[in-house]
């Protein structure tokens, strides 16, 4: 019975399966296409809230200037956010098939950077200042309720809060991480290919 078994080659023989280049590049084309419209919904989404929060505030004359204040920072919020959001539209929009895979791959970094900017800082920033112009809005009409029905509502709008930014806010930002990580991944494995 032969013992000498030689592990090193017999793994140097084994084959890998190779990342297919035109389904990496549809991948990559289905996720800047997703990315894109989801740029466009949000902005949309967000502008007609602000223009119905303005006509709000025009139809039913708030008297407080607290309610004012707080529809000013709820559409600040709103206006900053997506000032911000859309500086990813142009780094989706620039990434085409004439790129090489090492520009595919520095356009991925990027967008990741800016993934990971706009899910800390912006979105913490977003949420505080809407917590804050919501609360400050609601304060004229719980005033003229019962002091169980105010603290009702505030306990209800803080319970969506809360539940968007521990429950839906991780989930979002663990689906966008996984997505690019696996393009990630497999255009670096193309390009330590291309180096062997």
């Amino acid at each position: 019975m032969d013992t000498n078994i030689d592990f090193k080659n017999i793994w140097k023989q084994q084959t890998s399966p190779k990342p297919n280049i035109e389904e990496l590049l549809h991948k990559l084309k289905k996720f800047k296409n997703e990315n894109l419209r989801k740029i466009i919904l949000i902005n949309f989404l967000l502008i007609a809230t602000c223009l119905c929060i303005a006509f709000i505030w025009y139809r039913y004359q708030p008297q407080l200037i607290s309610t004012k204040m707080g529809i000013v920072i709820v559409i600040l919020a709103m206006v900053i956010f997506l000032l911000a959001y859309n500086k990813m539209f142009m780094v989706f929009y620039t990434i085409d098939n004439t790129q090489s895979n090492s520009e595919y791959l520095q356009n991925l970094y990027l967008i990741k950077n800016k993934q990971k900017f706009m899910q800390t800082t912006m979105l913490n920033g977003y949420f505080i200042m809407l917590f804050s112009g919501i609360c400050l809005y609601m304060y004229e009409y719980t005033s003229k309720m019962s002091s169980f029905s105010g603290v009702l509502v505030y306990a209800a709008a803080l319970l969506w809060i809360g539940f968007n930014w521990f429950y839906i806010r991780p989930k979002t930002i663990k689906k966008q991480q996984e997505k690019i990580d696996g393009l990630i991944n497999k255009f670096e494995e193309i390009n330590n290919q291309l180096k062997d």
